[in-house]
């Protein structure tokens, strides 16, 4: 196996109890070569989301987090668990470890650039910034989430604040209104583009050792879930965390860059009262992806798995 220097540092913050996408993604990132994984971080959902209605979301995340490195065979990682609730108001941080752990990584002197990906809600990296504005200077902000930019096409029955931007509206007014934080943004009609087919999953990655099999039955769970509930799932699932590892991990070598994925610059947006975005604002810049590189990152996916179950079954004897 070609054997990457870790040239990146990553603090992932992912609703790992919810949507098993943030399983993909975190098995991705754990399996490469190329990042130094600092931390990792279990956030919290919605209150009263199904697929955790716990009020516990950040907690059980931050569990499904150590199994999922467990198996991946990261046991040295350290995890931890964020608020199980969003920001009281938008000037006010929740103190969590969390929060201490993003500022003393992002204060802390390493030359590797440091990236912070979220694949769910921004209580705490705005928190973070809320503690410590300097954090903006030492770190790069990677968010799956927000609704689409003018000229991109809203799907069929989609809810009029993105999914991701409900966990916590306040968090995005922080980041979005308020902060000065560098802004890499997947918006909605983007992440959506990180769409398999659930034939190839169960051909190609099933067989691919026990977190193979792992990962593609924790996506037939809630397509099963989705059938209860008289919804039919097709043939196909959106892996919309796995960006996150593409536009950070499979950077180009030379001057590095996510450089087969496409977007543009522009003033960030504002970010509404009650979750929307008015594009009329200006504020920050922000970089927005409208097109991901997904043969690459479902390809590099693929790969890194195979390697994991390569080595799992030397360990067994076959």
């Amino acid at each position: 196996m070609i054997r990457g220097v870790a040239r990146i540092r990553v603090i992932s913050d992912n609703d790992y109890s919810g949507d098993p996408d943030g399983l993909w993604q975190l098995s991705h990132l754990l399996l490469s070569p190329d990042t130094d994984v600092r931390l990792v971080i279990g956030s919290h959902l919605r209150e009263g989301d199904p697929f955790d209605p716990s009020g516990r979301s950040a907690d059980n995340a931050a569990q499904k987090a150590r199994e999922i490195a467990g198996v991946c065979g990261r046991d040295d990682v350290r995890i931890v668990a964020g608020s199980n609730t969003p920001l009281p108001s938008e000037g006010t941080a929740v103190r969590t470890d969390a929060v201490a752990a993003i500022v003393e990584e992002a204060m802390r002197d390493d030359p590797r650039p440091l990236y912070v990906t979220c694949g769910g809600g921004l209580t705490e990296i705005a928190s973070a910034w809320l503690a410590e504005p300097r954090i903006a200077r030492r770190l790069t902000l990677v968010w799956i989430g927000g609704a689409e930019y003018p000229g991109g096409l809203v799907p069929p029955g989609a809810m009029p604040v993105e999914y991701n931007t409900l966990i916590d509206p306040a968090a995005a007014r922080v980041v979005f209104n308020d902060s000065d934080l560098p802004l890499w943004q997947v918006p909605r009609d983007a992440y959506r583009q990180a769409l398999v087919s659930m034939r190839d999953m169960d051909h190609r990655v099933r067989p691919l050792g026990t977190l193979g099999a792992l990962l593609v039955d924790a996506l037939e769970e809630t397509r099963g879930m989705l059938r209860e509930h008289g919804l039919d799932p097709g043939a196909t699932y959106i892996i919309g965390d796995n960006p996150l590892v593409l536009l950070t991990a499979l950077q180009s070598g030379f001057e590095p860059d996510p450089s087969s994925s496409q977007s543009f610059r522009r003033p960030r947006p504002r970010v509404r009262d009650d979750g929307t975005f008015d594009f009329e604002g200006a504020g920050a810049e922000v970089r927005v992806f409208t097109r991901l590189d997904v043969p690459l990152m479902v390809g590099d996916l693929v790969a890194l798995l195979a390697v994991r179950a390569d080595g799992e079954g030397r360990a067994r004897g076959h």
